[in-house]
């Protein structure tokens, strides 16, 4: 192929640019005439992008707008768009396409080359194989693992254009929940009314005047909103720091000590990781018998209080002893004297418990948020200006005051024919076990029998625990693979098909600024034409949604830009779209009563005429819908039960392995960038080593560590300090993956060693936190971390395809689903306006009183006036769990 001497000199900068020559540009810096400034926006912020000759050269800040620019968005958001690890072309997998229905060679995905093919090609590959694998295996056979919507901030979404495709032509079965919070959205309804974990929490303005005592438990605000799932712009560092000026005390129950402890000189408790519910146990024991509790409170607000004490008194019938500050001692590593100290505390201070998500991605995670609750209950604190629990501090700009106001909605997934699930992290176990029944929030399921992945926007190959096992599943089960993605990250290396997808600076969205405040809304302006022959998302499926002849029940007839301009329409707002597209961002205003506002502080007031939407509309500490789940892996009160592995059971010299959120990506994403020199450790993932274990093991800061266990094994870089507990290591999670001839991973990626067991039998999901291995010091590390290098490309000749001939098209015809036009208006308005984030939640998932609670926080987002949700809400109630026959 020629290339002009106008995309040989963009070629040119853009390696110069990747090399190094980029700029954080100050806000009044002038340009010449050959330079551009482009306001746009990300997960990592909002920004406005200086191009030069149509290429990215640096960016500049939004003074006033963004009040902590970090260096992914400064250079690690630059970096990556133009790095060697971008997908040019459309590939196939050599095996794969030298026979596509027969034996593709699994075994070889992730080691052998993959063939340059035209899009023509490869959309007409695509889409064959997604109709023979439905035509062979039905619908539910076509699995999407593309749940995440992570890939970029704004409205089109690939998971949400991947589910509008495929429920034109019969729908495919998907995953459900998340790794993020997959135990507790499902517990917490029942327990507390909401989801709670992904729920505003109270306004930081309460938090300055009234409370005395904020709890991180696992928590770390500082570094974990540093991104979003919409735009980031860092609104409540500076407030923490006035929270802090008010002289409020910050305490850490915490393994190791965060950037939020080192930003506000929080007080460390160092803590056994998977310990938590007992150190919650032994405080709520120690005010129950000294009579520190509030026995009015537990009347009014709960229920179960009388079914929760005797295993709090060891007159339970599990036989366990009484849960005494001594006995959880023994458990966490806390001395007894501390924990009776902490729960005086606690109990005579207006206190504030901020609990993070790692806490319940556990073995029986759902316990310790619950353990958490009982406590705060039992103290008399829920719902109180300034106390109670919250467990969402550390995402969205957890404080920032709502807006309330309606925001852009864009297309949205539909309806999906086909209601075939799969947890998220249980994918291996489903391509393990096709048609395997499993329990899931009181229901029986039935794994899908997949045969073909489609992943867009998400790097599952990173994120399922016990990789090994994942890739000898896939080995097994799953003949087709295809990833939509700008990189060569772990999922584009291990597929059969790779659609080049373009980065979110080289197409055109809307996002909205503050996940929970809503008070702006940013223009993403696409920035830089699209890299190699990438093309985005929409246009992808746009093109194989015309290939099977549903392209115009896809588009509506839109284009993006229409779409974006509609979408715009719905948001509260009098500035013209053409303004605000050329501005780049509007303000939209937050109510002064929102400054005040308070979590369940509603309930508080008066629990009769705003009760929470649990069965009782109390709290609940011991749960008659839980108990009548009868799942035995979760009891309906919160105990500890002691996890798989653990340090109370490790073998001598093993180490805990936690696996935080990083602090310069988001999971994967930007584990390419150039801002992956300022944490990694000989190119690969810094591992967090205590001063005594680091001595144990000879092993000294810069050296290579390998950690290994039954699962796998992984190399990575040590950093020893003293700011983790003796026994225990950290691993951020999200690196790619690179296997060296031993099968370790060189690049230090943390899923190789983590387990694949479920929480508990109520939510089938992650325990990636309950990780046991052995350390030990790495001299045979075989060269230099390639995770980031693209694989070896060999180009092709024109194939012999007779696209006309396969059909698709006809044959899409036999498949194709339920459309838009025949759904009630409740329905339609829910599937249009409610799934824009994650796959769609099923009505029949949640009963009338939890939709009542989960659309607290959901339909802010979606933009529903009054009288649309209320239409929403009557078609959730006739369809709900307890909604009886129709």
């Amino acid at each position: 192929m020629a290339v002009s001497r106008r995309e040989f000199l963009k070629a040119s900068v853009a390696t110069s640019v990747a090399a190094g020559s980029l700029s954080w540009f100050g806000a009044s810096e002038v340009f010449g005439a050959d330079t551009v400034v482009i306001p746009s926006a990300s997960h990592w912020g909002p920004f406005k992008a200086v191009v030069k000759k149509g290429v990215l050269v640096g960016m500049q800040p939004l003074p006033g707008i963004d009040a902590m620019p970090t260096k992914m968005l400064t250079e690690g958001l630059i970096s990556r768009v133009y790095h060697k690890s971008r997908v040019k072309y459309p590939m196939v997998r050599k095996s794969y396409l030298a026979n596509p229905m027969g034996d593709t060679k699994p075994h070889l995905r992730g080691k052998e080359p993959f063939v340059r093919v035209t899009w023509e090609e490869i959309l007409a590959l695509t889409a064959n194989a997604i109709l023979t694998t439905a035509e062979k295996n039905g619908n539910e056979a076509l699995f999407s693992s593309s749940y995440g919507g992570w890939s970029h901030a704004g409205l089109l979404r690939p998971q949400v254009l991947q589910g509008r495709l495929f429920g034109l032509i019969g729908g495919h079965s998907v995953t459900t929940g998340d790794y993020s919070g997959g135990a507790s959205q499902i517990s917490l309804p029942h327990i507390i009314g909401d989801m709670e974990v992904y729920s505003p929490q109270t306004a930081w303005e309460v938090i300055a005047e009234h409370t005395e005592v904020v709890v991180w438990i696992g928590c770390d605000p500082w570094k974990n909103n540093r991104i979003e799932y919409t735009v980031a712009d860092h609104q409540m560092f500076p407030r923490w720091k006035q929270i802090k000026e008010r002289g409020v005390k910050f305490i850490s129950i915490n393994p190791q000590y965060t950037p939020t402890d080192n930003a506000l000189g929080s007080e460390w408790v160092k803590i056994i990781p998977n310990t938590d519910t007992a150190l919650f146990l032994a405080m709520a024991y120690h005010v129950y018998t000294t009579g520190k509790y509030d026995k009015a409170y537990l009347g009014k607000y709960t229920v179960g209080f009388d079914k929760f004490l005797p295993y709090l008194l060891g007159k339970d019938a599990d036989g366990t002893p009484p849960k005494t500050p001594e006995w959880a001692a023994k458990i966490t590593g806390i001395p007894a004297q501390r924990i009776v100290e902490l729960a005086e505390l606690f109990a005579s201070k207006r206190t504030q418990f901020a609990g993070a998500w790692s806490l319940q991605r556990a073995h029986h995670g759902e316990m310790t948020h619950w353990a958490i609750i009982n406590f705060a209950a039992m103290l008399g604190k829920i719902g109180k200006p300034g106390e109670g629990v919250g467990f969402s501090w550390h995402y969205g700009g957890g404080g920032m005051p709502q807006s309330t106001k309606a925001m852009p909605v864009g297309l949205s997934q539909g309806r999906n024919p086909v209601k075939a699930r799969c947890p998220a992290s249980r994918i291996s176990e489903m391509l393990m076990n096709p048609g395997k029944k499993y329990t899931r929030d009181g229901a029986v399921h039935t794994y899908p029998d997949a045969r073909l992945i489609y992943n867009a926007g998400n790097n599952f190959m990173s994120h399922q625990q016990n990789t090994n096992e994942l890739i000898r599943a896939m080995n097994k089960q799953v003949h087709t693979v295809i990833n939509q993605d700008p990189w060569w990250c772990a999922s584009s290396r291990f597929a059969d098909i790779v659609l080049p997808a373009t980065s979110a600076l080289e197409r055109p969205d809307i996002s909205s600024g503050g996940t929970y405040s809503n008070d702006k809304i940013y223009a993403m302006r696409q920035v830089i034409q699209p890299f190699g022959e990438s093309l985005d998302d929409f246009e992808i499926f746009s093109r194989l949604g015309e290939l099977m002849g549903v392209g115009y029940q896809f588009t509506e007839g839109q284009t993006v830009m229409q779409i974006l301009e509609n979408a715009y329409k719905n948001a509260e707002t009098k500035v013209p779209f053409a303004e605000f597209w050329e501005k780049g961002i509007v303000h939209l205003e937050v109510p002064e009563k929102m400054r005040q506002w308070v979590r369940h502080g509603d309930f508080y007031t008066d629990p009769v005429k705003s009760p929470l939407h649990t069965k009782s509309g109390k709290i609940e500490l011991y749960c008659d819908e839980i108990a009548s789940f009868k799942v035995p892996d979760c009891p309906p009160i919160p105990k500890f039960l002691e996890p798989a592995e653990y340090l109370g059971n490790a073998k001598a010299g093993q180490v805990h392995v936690v696996s935080p959120h990083p602090f310069n990506r988001v999971h994967s994403q930007m584990a390419q960038a150039d801002v992956r020199k300022y944490e990694n450790v000989k190119g690969r993932q810094h591992v967090r080593i205590s001063v005594e274990d680091a001595a144990a093991n000879g092993i000294k800061s810069g050296d290579l560590v390998e950690l290994y266990n039954e699962r796998g094994a992984l190399i990575a870089g040590a950093v020893v300090t003293d700011q983790i507990m003796k026994g225990v290591v950290s691993l951020e999670e999200g690196n790619w993956i690179q296997l060296d001839s031993r099968g370790r991973c060189n690049s230090g990626a943390i899923n190789m060693i983590t387990t694949s067991v479920a929480s508990s039998g109520l939510s089938q999901a992650t325990s990636a936190n309950t990780c046991i291995a052995s350390l030990k010091k790495c001299t045979d590390a075989e060269g230099e971390n390639k995770a980031y290098d693209p694989p070896p490309v060999e180009r092709s000749g024109k194939l012999a395809l007779n696209v006309a001939g396969m059909k698709l098209v006809e044959r899409a015809a036999k498949l194709k689903g339920v459309t838009m036009a025949n759904m009630t208006p409740g329905e339609k308005l829910f599937y249009e306006r409610c799934t824009l984030c994650h796959v769609p939640r099923e009505p029949g998932d949640y009963t009338k009183k939890q939709w009542h609670g989960i659309t607290q926080s959901m339909f802010p987002r979606a933009g529903l006036n009054d009288q649309e949700k209320d239409i929403v809400l009557k078609f959730l109630e006739a369809n709900a769990k307890d909604a009886g026959p129709m």
